[in-house]
């Protein structure tokens, strides 16, 4: 469990009731993005308050008549999912600055500037967020916000985004390693093995890390594998 003195109220008014837990801040954040989390580092109290901070807790009874149910792990996700989570200032800067991490890197590998065909920069994409004024959210995951976040950003950095599909052919002494290091890093679609030994495929990811694709190939094989763009998907 989260202790008492780094747990924060998570509060939900319904049906002119209130409710409360006492949560982990961040886990309950995870909570909302929809991610999986484990119920007992999330709660300081396995308990549902009225007030929290008087100890009012709240009835079996009123439990079953707004949420339909006495089940903790339940009534918490709806309190956090519904709800208000009371984070501190501080907190609410760390979240941001994370947040905001996210949505670059995101950013960064998934779309290209149309005009050059290569990633923007990190910086670049976050001197825009600046720029475009955009709003964050840090209760919602990057994938549900970043549609809107493209909208905003466009009038003022050009993106795109799109896919590579890239054949790979490895020497014979590196194919054991690529094969393991390659399923990690991407989606293959299709593999051959040569009678030499050496190792085919076909791969697709975001065009944003080609540059982070090439530099493993190098480190796996010392520079000796065969790459060639296929096509690019939009």
């Amino acid at each position: 469990m989260v202790s008492l003195d780094k747990a924060v109220i998570a509060r939900l008014k319904k049906a002119g009731e209130t409710f409360e837990i006492l949560v982990d801040p961040y886990l309950a954040r995870d909570l909302k993005e929809g991610k999986e989390v484990d119920f007992e580092k999330l709660l300081a109290a396995e308990e549902v308050f009225k007030d929290s901070k008087k100890g009012d807790r709240a009835s079996s009874e009123e439990l079953r008549k707004i949420f339909g149910t006495e089940d903790i792990k339940e009534i918490v996700k709806r309190i956090i999912e519904e709800g208000e989570v009371q984070i501190t200032a501080e907190q609410r800067r760390e979240m941001l600055m994370q947040k905001r991490k996210q949505i670059v890197d995101f950013i960064s590998k998934n779309a290209v500037d149309p005009r050059t065909g290569a990633p923007h920069p990190p910086s670049r994409i976050d001197r825009a967020l600046d720029e475009a004024k955009v709003h964050i959210d840090i209760f919602k995951s990057v994938e549900a916000q970043i549609k809107d976040i493209l909208k905003s950003l466009k009038p003022v950095i050009p993106l795109r985004f799109e896919e590579l599909e890239i054949a790979i052919k490895v020497p014979p002494e590196y194919a054991g390693k690529a094969v393991s290091a390659l399923y990690s890093f991407g989606n293959i679609t299709r593999e051959e093995w040569q009678k030499d030994g050496s190792w085919i495929c076909v791969m697709k990811i975001p065009a944003g890390m080609q540059t982070e694709l090439m530099d493993l190939l190098a480190k796996i094989t010392k520079g000796e594998a065969l790459t060639k763009i296929l096509r690019r998907i939009q």
